[in-house]
């Protein structure tokens, strides 16, 4: 445990951040199993939740919770589920 006052505060705001990280993070991979599960039943529906899915994403990058290679390789992964879908 730190001893020193500014690194016992660090230590405090570091697992606040760390908990707002997690909840977002969360967030993100919740959207992108719905939006995968809508994938397989409803094509239509699928396209209007994509925006959505891909501002979620987006905005993990922005407030530094994912890189930006990571980010695109999510937002690929779930354009590709839905184009596919409509080739099905």
């Amino acid at each position: 445990m730190p001893i020193i006052k500014s690194q016992k505060k660090r230590v405090e705001i570091s697992a606040k951040e760390n908990e707002a990280n997690r909840a977002f993070r969360s967030k993100m991979n919740t959207a992108i199993k719905k939006y995968v599960a809508t994938v397989a039943t409803d094509v239509a529906e699928a396209e209007k939740m994509l925006p959505e899915v891909v501002s979620i994403i987006n905005q993990a990058v922005t407030k530094g919770i994912l890189k930006k290679n990571t980010a695109s390789r999510k937002i690929s992964h779930v354009s590709k589920a839905l184009s596919d879908a409509k080739k099905a």
